[in-house]
């Protein structure tokens, strides 16, 4: 074999041999050659296989793989040709003539890649065929089209020299190897995960795979909870053989439907497939089919005068001929299955509850130990424990175990991506390269000076390097793998809801909840003490599981605080007045707005939109939901309230359950408000006289609001809060609360602030104050007199950036003086 190579080919030759000998094969073989042309990591070949999946490290997978058969030929061709097999032999005398109709005078590593692809019964040709899943054919082109040969050349190579055609194994493998998979094989070969508890469904399935006939169980069951799993435990089982005699020697084979259809372009090309499939496993006689999203049969392959997968499935199902196990769900199974009667009655259903929040907690502590040997890590029991509690209360849309499951292993993910090299350091390790080089040019071309100054950057940038790394060192050192905070963090991010462990800063957060609400809302301590309450319970877990957290009713008249309570309540939990869900009921005063909040009924216009209410709650379900000026909605609104209040939960138009138990429900309205701002009631003598007036003012406005809303809406609330109407004497409190959030807004857009003195928020509050509409006037006056005048002084230059404004009173008019801050 006296052929001329390239550079890099000769080292891919020489390479070959090499990993013959390293892998202790005894000759060297295709795949040694194709594992030689990836290691070295470079040439027209590597980047196209690189381009199409095939790395280094999948070949020797699929190599893992090859069969014993194989490996024996490989031998014996080995003996009589000496150190290379004859199919060595043969790609390398193909690669030679590829590279001269190439017009090449040396074989370089993209002739040596055409020539496997031209030898289709070779082991490396093979591995590449499933890599690519059959499509190895990009792969020729794209190395053709790298080589840029003109069409009639590379037309005559394929002619004249990759003429061989590839058979695909599974050709000779039948129908059943082609379209299903071996889950008792999988299990024999440690590749299923292990299954817990599931008992009782297992035995059920059991019992009827075993009768004489209608012998085909349906799984059913919500998404999620384990139905696949369920029948991965069956073929563990009869691994295991801790089966029924009848069972002891079956095999269960999942039917990839979508495959059967894939590809049947021609009338009856499906049916026949189907027909095929019944009779190799009637032939066989130990096969029981695993039909996953088995309502996907029904309708399967069907065109006008056709029959689909189902109606093909029926006669041999009732003959007993074969045996199926379906898995649907409860809604799918309803759709399709119970409308087909003569296909329902072939098969038993076998329900798969939700696991039990103690259940889902064995069956996570059975599994964890793939996912500690998945992700090189560490997950202690209490993040198994926290993992299915979370999930169980704050994840609502999805069931146990399967979103236990997720947020375990994404805990475990992110662990795991913790541990890779930071972004910063591999940043610095590319600058140090690029210096030293620019160092090294500098030294050639005699600029020594230069040179020294690089070399002081560079010591600088290794010392902060070597600073980097002894932090992420120590950071990998004291990582406790997945602990309970690592699985709040997970469901945090998933619910927005702030999870964090209830430590001291967050325990005294939750105390403090009274002044927090108290510092932004004046005078109406009876609400915020109650709102504090509410929370602190919900917070601690100690309320009714099913309620939401908290239902209030706030009255009182109009610019009060009602409305600035739950903007701050929103902030003190989620660090901003605009989380939360706000409801503007004058928007419901008919009967049928209420489609507005759980969505339009079926045959409607705006049926897929989902409900306004519903769909904002489901994505965000621990919420505060302001429902402003109640008593303006339509009485058919209350009826949708009464479930939320009571159950904690509403179904929306699609039929799915939204969950309102993590909310806060605050209701405003201004009803009876006349009662709270009778003259009668304002002002008290002493303390005993001012709770007595206002619990007669409470039991006035209530009396008022029991003819406006019906009793068994009242009664569902948890407290009804009477707002007091604002005194003059509050108002000083809130001028300086206003002036406050003034100067925040100033310092962010300007950098300025703003000082009052004393009468000149007398002032204010004299020309503004109002009892009937209470701090908005104060809020308008502040706009009118103070940010006009701002908004003028800053167009004509005379504040500028860093500049302290001071408003005094000076003859009943307001003095605005300009000085350094």
């Amino acid at each position: 074999m006296n052929y001329k190579y390239t550079f890099l080919a000769k080292k891919i030759i020489d390479k070959m041999s090499v990993i013959a000998k390293e892998r202790d094969d005894g000759f060297v073989e295709t795949q040694h050659l194709l594992l030689a042309l990836l290691s070295l990591e470079e040439g027209v070949a590597y980047n196209a296989c690189q381009e199409h999946g095939i790395t280094y490290d999948a070949v020797v997978s699929h190599i893992e793989y090859t069969s014993k058969q194989d490996h024996k030929v490989g031998l014996a061709e080995a003996s009589v040709g000496g150190e290379y097999s004859p199919m060595v032999e043969k790609v390398l005398s193909k690669a030679a003539q590829i590279a001269q109709k190439s017009g090449y005078p040396e074989i370089g590593s993209e002739h040596l890649l055409l020539a496997i692809m031209s030898v289709p019964n070779c082991t490396a040709f093979q591995v590449i065929d499933e890599i690519t899943n059959s499509n190895w054919r990009n792969l020729t082109k794209s190395v053709f089209q790298t080589m840029s040969l003109a069409p009639t050349v590379v037309r005559d190579i394929v002619k004249n020299i990759m003429i061989d055609k590839p058979v695909r194994k599974q050709e000779n493998n039948g129908f059943i190897e082609r379209y299903t998979l071996d889950l008792t094989k999988k299990a024999r070969d440690n590749q299923l995960d292990a299954v817990i508890g599931r008992e009782t469904e297992t035995e059920r399935i059991l019992q009827i795979l075993c009768r004489r006939t209608k012998n085909n169980p349906c799984l059913l069951g919500e998404p999620g909870v384990g139905k696949t799993a369920v029948v991965e435990g069956l073929a563990w089982r009869i691994v295991s053989q801790d089966v029924p005699n009848a069972l002891k020697n079956k095999r269960i084979l999942t039917l990839d439907l979508s495959g059967l259809v894939a590809g049947s372009k021609y009338r009856g090309e499906f049916e026949e497939r189907i027909k095929k499939i019944i009779a190799e496993v009637k032939q066989a006689g130990d096969i029981i089919l695993f039909l996953d999203e088995i309502h996907t049969m029904v309708g399967a392959g069907s065109a006008e005068g056709t029959l689909d997968a189902s109606n093909i499935l029926k006669p041999a199902l009732s003959r007993g001929e074969i045996q199926i196990i379906g898995a649907t769900t409860y809604s799918e199974y309803k759709k399709y299955f119970e409308k087909d009667a003569a296909l329902e009655r072939r098969f038993q259903p076998v329900d798969i509850a939700e696991p039990t929040v103690d259940e889902a907690i064995e069956i996570l502590r059975g599994i964890k130990g793939y996912y500690e040997s998945y992700h090189n890590t560490v997950i202690t029991d209490e993040a198994v424990v926290q993992a299915v509690k979370l999930s169980s209360r704050y994840i609502n849309d999805r069931h146990l175990p399967d979103k236990a499951i997720d947020v375990l292993d994404e805990a475990a993910s992110r662990i795991s991506m913790s541990d890779q090299r930071p972004k910063q350091l591999n940043e610095l390790d590319k600058e140090l390269r690029k210096l030293d080089k620019e160092r090294e040019d500098l030294i050639i071309a005699g600029e020594f000076e230069e040179a020294k100054l690089k070399k002081k950057e560079i010591a600088k940038i290794r010392r902060k390097a070597k600073k980097l790394e002894a932090e992420w060192l120590k950071k990998k050192v004291d990582s406790h793998g997945v602990g309970v905070d690592e699985v709040c963090e997970v469901v945090s991010m998933w619910t927005k809801i702030p999870l964090s462990k209830l430590g001291v800063s967050e325990t005294a957060k939750l105390l403090e909840l009274d002044n927090t609400l108290k510092s932004h809302v004046v005078a109406q301590d009876e609400a915020v003490t109650a709102l504090a309450k509410a929370i602190r319970r919900g917070r601690t877990g100690i309320k009714d599981p099913k309620r939401p957290v908290g239902s209030f009713l706030f009255l009182g008249p109009t610019g009060v605080g009602k409305t600035e309570l739950t903007k701050a309540l929103a902030d003190a939990l989620f660090g901003s007045r605009d989380s939360m869900i706000r409801v503007d009921m004058s928007e419901y005063m008919e009967s049928h707005s209420v489609s507005k909040l759980i969505g339009s009924p079926p045959g409607y216009v705006g049926f897929e939109e989902r409900g306004q209410l519903t769909e904002r709650v489901r994505k965000h379900p621990y919420s505060i939901i302001l429902f402003d000026e109640i008593e303006k909605a339509h009485p058919d609104i209350f009826n949708v309230l009464l479930q939320i209040l009571d159950d904690g939960h509403i179904t929306d138009s699609t039929g799915r359950k939204v969950d309102f138990k993590n909310t806060v429900i605050i209701m405003t309205s201004n009803a009876g408000a006349a009662s709270i701002v009778a003259p009668k009631h304002l002002g008290f003598a002493n303390v005993a006289d001012s709770k007595a007036d206002y619990e007669k003012m409470k039991s006035d406005v209530l009396d008022e609001i029991k003819k406006i809303f019906k009793p068994e809406f009242l009664n569902r609330i948890d407290d009804i809060i009477v707002f007091h109407s604002l005194e003059k004497s509050d108002m000083y409190k809130i001028i300086d609360i206003l002036i406050a959030d003034l100067n925040k807004i100033l310092a962010e857009s300007l950098k300025i602030s703003v000082v009052f003195d004393d009468a000149a928020k007398g002032f204010i509050i004299d020309e503004s104050y109002d009892s009937k509409y209470g701090a908005r006037p104060l809020k308008r006056a502040l706009q009118n007199k103070i940010e006009d005048e701002l908004a003028d002084l800053v167009l004509s230059g005379k504040i500028t950036e860093g500049k302290k404004v001071h408003i005094t009173l000076k003859d009943k008019k307001l003095v605005f003086k300009v000085k350094k801050n």
